[in-house]
């Protein structure tokens, strides 16, 4: 018992705590990371201790954001609360037992398990940081320069620069806001989107030339080779399922070998049709139109039994649309 269970809400948990861990996802990507500065920032503005717990460490794109150097692999210290933050499950932390206590869950994945005490999930958000760009201040927390520069990241990166169908005029406004707060959004904007490094885009040669159709399903694999041949030494994918969803296709699917024989699966798709379904199909979540999950077995085992569900979903997306008239 931590002495904080008697509070009923995120914002007197965090009041009332001394020392508070912050964790995120494993493969983190903007949100996430931006997330986790904004709040671990805003949080020691109020005077907070705070560990900002990171077993992957940060994607080396995303460094650049300040007090990124304070994020470290794991914890050195007790604390009174554990906050995750943009996970829509505990095993996605990739550092918590399956029986650890979490206090609070703040999320805006539609597929978020509820896995806290205390559970701030609005699946409506345009991402975790814009949920925190909102409460922090409504919760009596300082919003500072660096904090509002992190949030806005995150924000950028998980709406790709504004563009992705679920952007709203409220989402707008919280960028104008953070903006006002001393957020350079076209640095951020360039930095968190547009700088590739030398690595990353031999890396995603390898994705492109094994690029696939058939029936407006567009597919692709990144092996461990292919990291090993370019040098690019993260995990993930680079960003590439980002560029492959503005491709002229229903339904994106990008396989990216892992170690210990598991492939990441990433979907996107147009509006109107919901992978996320899918993707808890095959124990991941996410977003309707942005999903993805972590598979056992090898690629080509993966990759026929992701693309005969993928292919059916686009089947039946196609049926209900006739049906409706469309």
């Amino acid at each position: 018992m931590n002495g904080l269970e008697r509070y009923d809400s995120p914002a007197q948990a965090l009041q009332h705590a001394r020392r508070i861990r912050i964790l995120t996802h494993i493969r983190p990507d903007g949100d996430a990371i931006g997330s986790m500065l904004g709040l671990g920032l805003s949080l020691q503005a109020a005077g907070k201790q705070v560990q900002m717990i990171l077993p992957d460490g940060v994607p080396a794109p995303l460094r650049f954001l300040p007090g990124s150097s304070q994020i470290v692999r794991s914890a050195a210290e007790e604390a009174d609360l554990l906050v995750v933050l943009d996970s829509s499950d505990l095993p996605r932390t990739g550092g918590l037992p399956e029986n650890a206590q979490v206090d609070v869950n703040i999320d805006h994945h539609i597929t978020n398990t509820r896995f806290a005490r205390l559970n701030w999930v609005e699946p409506d958000a345009v991402a975790t940081a814009a949920i925190l760009a909102e409460q922090l201040p409504a919760w009596g927390f300082p919003l500072e320069k660096d904090a509002a520069s992190a949030l806005l990241a995150g924000i950028i990166t998980d709406t790709i620069g504004f563009r992705t169908s679920n952007t709203t005029s409220k989402a707008l406004r919280l960028a104008a806001d953070l903006m006002d707060r001393g957020a350079d959004l076209p640095e951020l904007y360039r930095a968190a989107l547009l700088l590739k490094s030398f690595e990353a885009v031999r890396f995603w040669g390898f994705g492109l030339e094994r690029l696939q159709r058939k029936n407006g399903l567009f597919w692709t694999v990144l092996y461990q080779q292919d990291r090993e041949a370019t040098g690019y030494n993260g995990n993930d994918d680079a960003d590439l399922i980002n560029f492959l969803s503005s491709t002229e296709c229903d339904i994106v699917v990008l396989f990216n070998e892992q170690k210990e024989g598991k492939v990441k699966v990433s979907w996107r798709s147009r509006p109107g049709i919901d992978v996320s379904a899918l993707a808890v199909q095959f124990g991941g979540g996410g977003h309707p139109a942005a999903a993805g999950a972590e598979i056992p077995g090898t690629v080509e085992e993966v990759r026929q039994q992701v693309l005969a569900a993928t292919e059916q979903l686009l089947r039946d997306a196609r049926e209900m649309s006739k049906s409706n008239g469309q």
